[in-house]
């Protein structure tokens, strides 16, 4: 197993090597299993540590089995290493810009993709000693690197026939998802990136060719674009980033067609042929055919839910290729077994994986009836500038036949983002009709994921905008345009009539 996993990671230098002895050490020894556990996890991504952890941390006996890399998608080819590659490109684009904007020396010469890239893998070698398998043994688990397979519905085995079974009382599968490749003739023959190949990269492609305006692909195609790739995105819908309101994603849109990224929207990939050295990709346009060059085509289409070789059906789970069929509180058809994170949630997220772990200890272990419908989820697309959102959109609240006052405070009102030069975005609120209670929350903003917090807590808690209205916040930040938004709330509660009210008042006082 250990060879599967520098096939997944690489170049091996000190750095990925370093991330590889964390995650996965070549000379672990899996150990004796207990007589019975009180919990067994399969998957150490962010679900899976964060069940293993907190039941440990209670005191229960706990193993988690993984068969690849502790850490899971977000740790080594997610979340870390892209913000790492964001980041970068980030820097290269503020270089260029500064001396246009800002008055700021020049920038002069190429930049060195092959050191942004050694960064990215040295910060993540660094952060993943949270999540490797010694720090987790440290924690009183036991670490099992191998296969994890039921081999009956309180069972679980390691490693394949004659490996060791692990009994348990209760068990979760936190097994995750993986990039969907779409069935494109052609495609696996030219060859392909995913975001699990992605981040190994060290030369900087030419031409880049994206498949798919989701998150993944805006994030990735802004990026290295920013770095000099000639990028374009391939998006079989209108607008990229189809899940958001198209005003919002068209603020993106603009952004990534200024950083050079070109937009085929609407489009269908038909095939893809290798000529050489070069790729080409075909594509359906409105009943015309195209071909654009690439040298490395990235595959950014949707997750698939990994189900297959756990042996589920031997524990008497039932399970799609959308994931595993869990209830409200999280619980499989198998009443002992529980499932979370991508595996088990249309919400793809790492902080969702940790949300639903934690409802995941409560319901497995303490009989608790905690529910993952009562979860207020936030998301946000790390684009420059970000799309952030939590709650209801106006179209979910129209489905669902609430009424709503809807307020919208462009970045261009805020002083903080003008100064910043950063001014291209908006906060939009959904307000349950003739109220201040928040419903949904967009932002598209530079930093909108930083400043997400405070409506997330709002609707949480149910803390309406008169409230934030009273609250003072520091100046100048962007995030004022949260007060703004309050403030105009609070401007529209002043009716004809209560001006006259007013008027009434003062000419008494005269």
């Amino acid at each position: 197993m250990v060879e599967a996993t520098t096939d997944l990671i690489s170049p091996l230098d000190e750095h990925n090597l370093r991330l590889i002895e964390n995650v996965h050490p070549g000379d672990w020894v899996n150990p004796e299993p207990k007589a019975r556990y009180h919990l067994v996890v399969i998957g150490a991504g962010t679900a899976g540590l964060v069940s293993a952890a907190g039941a440990a941390g209670l005191g229960a006996r706990v193993a988690i089995v993984e068969r690849l890399l502790m850490g899971g998608d977000c740790l080594n080819v997610g979340c870390v290493p892209s913000k790492g590659v964001i980041r970068a490109a980030r820097a290269w684009h503020e270089a260029r810009r500064g001396r246009a904007l800002f008055g700021a020396p020049a920038a002069t010469g190429a930049g060195d993709f092959g050191a942004a890239m050694e960064r990215m893998r040295r910060l993540r070698a660094g952060i993943s000693v949270n999540d490797g398998a010694r720090r987790f043994r440290g924690l009183g688990i036991d670490v099992f690197l191998g296969q994890g397979r039921f081999v009956s519905p309180a069972e679980v085995e390691v490693g394949g026939p004659g490996g060791p079974r692990l009994r348990f009382r209760r068990a979760v599968v936190a097994t995750g998802a993986r990039a969907a490749v779409p069935p494109v003739p052609g495609l696996a023959e030219a060859g392909y990136l995913t975001n699990e190949t992605f981040f190994n990269l060290t030369r900087l492609p030419a031409r880049l060719v994206v498949l798919g305006g989701g998150p993944i692909g805006c994030e990735m195609a802004q990026a290295f674009a920013r770095f000099g790739s000639e990028v374009t995105v391939l998006c079989k819908d209108g607008h990229v980033l189809p899940r958001e309101d198209a005003d919002a994603a068209e603020v993106v849109q603009r952004a990534m067609l200024a950083d050079g990224v070109r937009c085929e929207l609407d489009v269908k990939v038909v095939a893809v042929e290798r000529r050489g050295a070069e790729k080409a990709v075909a594509i359906d346009a409105g009943g015309q055919r195209r071909e654009i060059a690439a040298d490395e085509i990235l595959v950014a289409a949707g997750r698939a839910a990994n189900v297959e070789g756990m042996g589920l059906e031997a524990a008497g789970v039932e399970f799609s290729k959308e994931g595993v069929k869990v209830d409200d509180h999280l619980r499989t058809t198998n009443p002992r077994i529980y499932a979370c994170g991508d595996v088990a949630s249309r919400f793809l997220f790492t902080h969702v994986a940790d949300a639903q772990a934690r409802i995941v200890l409560q319901n497995s272990l303490f009989y608790g009836r905690a529910r993952a419908s009562a979860l207020v989820v936030p998301w946000c697309t790390y684009t420059s500038p970000e799309i952030a959102h939590v709650g209801l959109y106006e179209r979910d609240a129209r489905e669902k036949g609430i009424a709503v006052d809807t307020l919208t405070v462009p970045l261009a009102e805020v002083d903080r983002a003008i100064l910043d030069g950063e001014d291209q975005g908006f906060l939009r609120l959904h307000l349950e009709k003739g109220k201040d209670r928040i419903l949904g929350a967009t932002l598209v903003a530079e930093h909108a994921g930083d400043m997400l917090g405070e409506l997330c807590l709002a609707i949480t808690k149910g803390i309406g905008l008169g409230t934030i209205a009273s609250v003072i916040h520091p100046y100048p930040t962007q995030a004022e345009v949260i007060k703004k938004a309050a403030d105009t709330w609070r401007r529209g509660k002043l009716t004809p009539f209560v001006k006259k009210l007013f008027g009434w008042w003062f000419r008494a006082l005269a």
